[in-house]
């Protein structure tokens, strides 16, 4: 393991505020994966930006005030109903081509960004074969994303928390980079720092790599010693403990330009079940939940963390819906955005987990995501069926398309902030 230096987060994060502020003026043209070039098609088509250059000059004479459209803004204005529902998905390169193991960039992949321009894509350690080869699947799938739809480019996810429990780059043996013990360990430290030490290094290798979206840090507080599902990859079983680590690592990852996913809200740490092959419950009382588990999300979201991961995790003594808070509207709506004023993008936990599959279509289970209040689903079980059922529930009035502009609005948002356009 790599020895890491003792380093003060305020300094850090100060110093890589710099790279964040180059980052924001990045558009469209740029590629993933610093360390290597990226294909360079220039027959890739871009968004063009159209704005108006003649004013309301009585408004003006009048003071009025004039709103000024933002880019994510613009955007939405151009795209069609299509390409607006395919920005709802995250997926696998799998199920996005339906091949077996996806490890290269071709022309499957541009064909199905063709049929389903989505939002993003999600790897894993078996679509990391070398340095070079995840480097090239990363930018030629960018490349592709851009010359599709409305040329909207790609989030490119990972699950990098870091630790040997979740981290499939470190852990691939493919890249030289840092080696972190569980993120127990990190909060048995009690300093901040040292949490912002993992979000500084991991969000800068990612970058380099690729990546613009870390599914991580895990801001689940290990409330129930006997859970096996979160475990060492919890910083704490002590609320306040946690809010501190996870706040600090959000901060200092942003900085470096990748955005990060806290997760699995409303808080895994007390289920006994893994949410992988049955649905789970946290039994906790509702004041419990709310001045514990939610401690690390309130502290993640005061720190400008741009998205939420809500956890397919049933809530008998606060929600009381038979819901798990993927599905759930108090959960999602009444709770995350109203009682802790969450305003960015709510991302679900992946949709092939058997707490979803056991019990809803990939179609019906969609649609239920984003009539709740979701705004992006990940890794459906079926990403047709679940694309097409969000268009006909549009259709038959199930869905409004006020609806999904509120999402996509949220992830074009996201993706102005990062650089990807603008």
């Amino acid at each position: 393991m790599t020895t890491k230096p003792v380093i003060s987060r305020r300094g850090m994060v100060a110093a890589l505020g710099v790279v964040a502020t180059g980052l924001a003026g990045c558009t469209t043209t740029g590629m993933p994966g610093t360390g290597s070039a990226g294909p360079t098609d220039s027959s890739v088509s871009h968004p063009t930006v159209v704005t108006d250059p003649i004013k309301d000059t009585t408004a003006a004479s009048e003071g009025i005030e004039e709103h000024s459209p933002s880019v994510a803004e613009r955007t939405l204005s151009q795209m069609t109903l299509e390409e607006k529902v395919a920005q709802l998905f995250f997926v696998t390169p799998e199920g996005l081509t339906g091949v077996g193991t996806a490890t290269v960039a071709g022309t499957m992949t541009k064909d199905a960004l063709a049929r389903i321009p989505v939002g993003g894509i999600i790897y894993f350690g078996k679509n990391l074969q070398s340095n070079q080869q995840a480097r090239d699947l990363l930018s030629g799938t960018y490349a592709f994303a851009q010359a599709a739809g409305a040329g909207v480019p790609l989030f490119l996810g990972v699950d990098e928390e870091g630790g040997p429990l979740v981290a499939r780059v470190a852990n691939s043996g493919l890249f030289d980079v840092t080696h972190f013990p569980n993120m127990a360990e990190i909060g048995a430290t009690g300093d901040p720092d040292q949490a912002a030490y993992v979000g500084t290094t991991i969000g800068t290798y990612l970058k380099d790599i690729g990546f613009n979206v870390d599914f991580a840090p895990d801001a689940d507080v290990l409330t129930n010693p006997q859970n096996t599902a979160i475990g060492a990859r919890s910083f704490s079983s002590d609320g306040a403990v946690a809010a501190s680590m996870v706040a600090s690592e959000v901060e200092a990852m942003l900085a470096t330009g990748v955005l990060p996913c806290v997760k699995h809200f409303p808080g895994h740490g007390d289920t006994a079940g893994d949410s992988h092959t049955g649905a789970v419950y946290a039994t906790r009382t509702r004041e419990q939940i709310e001045s514990v588990e939610f401690a690390p999300f309130r502290a993640a979201i005061e720190a400008g963390c741009p998205f939420v991961m809500v956890g397919h995790i049933e809530t008998p003594n606060f929600a009381a819906d038979d819901l798990p808070a993927s599905l759930s509207p108090v959960m999602m709506t009444d709770v995350l955005r109203g009682q802790l004023g969450f305003t960015g993008v709510i991302v679900s936990d992946s949709f092939a987990m058997g707490a979803i599959t056991q019990r809803y279509t990939p179609a019906d289970a969609a649609v239920r995501f984003f009539q709740a209040g979701g705004d992006m689903l990940l890794m459906p079980d079926n990403l047709t069926a679940a694309y097409e059922g969000v268009l006909d529930a549009i259709q038959t009035g199930a869905l409004t398309t006020e609806r999904i502009d509120e999402s996509v609005l949220r992830i074009l948002a996201a993706k102005e902030r990062v650089g990807l356009i603008g």
